[in-house]
């Protein structure tokens, strides 16, 4: 259990398959055409358009699809389409997975692993050199970008951190549902680390994908308490209280901050924070 953050537990990150779920079934790389046009008037022409798309099945009628970077590796933004859709617009392309995605995928997981190995081993530079080399592969890589940011974080860094906090707020898919763990783990760091102003920058841009999150929403409260935003940080808790009625750490916030009263701008103390299970 966090101390006082929520977090979902750390999930494995498989670029093949884990982003859908276990059952997920992979079929491969589909192609998707539509028509467009360039130029204007008489010199105007059409042409067909053609995109890649990794595709996984989710169940007997949802489809998650996901473009192809320019290394053929799945990445960005997941989305799920109906299985009519799929059947009327998406072709397969035989081999295509095996032969040009699958040694971009294996490359990218030993990067990954070994970037992990070092970390373990306490190396923040080596990790961060692996960290690189994999966003040179995937520059949307969750994982990568967020380990990344928490390595600047810890050698204070702040160049480097600000340089990582645009890339990272720049990449959807990092702020989808299946990603929560990573920036919840971030958020927590950026706050812990008294970075009170891109604390709140990040909640806000995973809140935009997500505001129906109770839990987001008690962590924004916590970053907004500690840069002194006392009305916004109870805003939140109400948010949550309002998803969550039962939400009893966001209950137990909000009486503190109650007592403290409108005109106390001190950072909060982690002591006086009631705890926040995960989710």
């Amino acid at each position: 259990m966090q101390n006082d953050d929520t977090s979902n537990a750390t999930m494995n990150q498989d670029a093949a398959s884990a982003t859908c779920g276990s059952s997920c079934h992979i079929l491969g790389v589909y192609s998707h055409s539509k028509n467009a046009e360039t130029g204007q008037g008489v010199t105007s022409r059409s042409y067909a358009q053609k995109t890649l798309w990794f595709v996984r099945r989710l169940d007997d009628d949802t489809y998650c699809i996901q473009a192809l970077n320019a290394n053929s590796i799945p990445s960005g933004p997941l989305t799920h389409i109906s299985k009519g859709e799929f059947i009327r617009n998406y072709h397969p392309e035989p081999g295509y997975y095996e032969k040009r995605c699958l040694p971009f995928i294996e490359s990218l997981k030993k990067k990954i692993a070994l970037a992990e190995k070092h970390l373990a081993e306490e190396d923040l530079d080596g990790a961060e050199k692996e960290f690189c080399k994999a966003l040179l592969l995937d520059e949307k890589h969750p994982k990568a970008n967020i380990e990344l940011g928490k390595i600047y974080l810890q050698q204070g860094n702040g160049k480097k951190l600000s340089v990582a906090l645009r890339r990272i707020l720049g990449i959807d898919a990092l702020f989808q549902a299946q990603e929560r763990h990573l920036f919840n783990e971030f958020g927590i760091c950026l706050r812990k680390e008294k970075h009170f102003t891109e604390a709140v920058n990040f909640y806000g841009k995973a809140l935009e994908q997500s505001d129906n999150d109770e839990h987001l929403h008690f962590n924004m409260a916590r970053a907004k308490a500690e840069a002194g935003d006392q009305d916004g940080a109870r805003a939140h808790l109400d948010q949550a209280l309002a998803l969550r009625p039962d939400f009893a750490e966001a209950k137990r916030f909000r009486a503190f901050l109650d007592q403290a009263g409108p005109d106390e701008h001190a950072p909060l103390p982690d002591r006086n924070v009631p705890e926040a299970p995960q989710s």
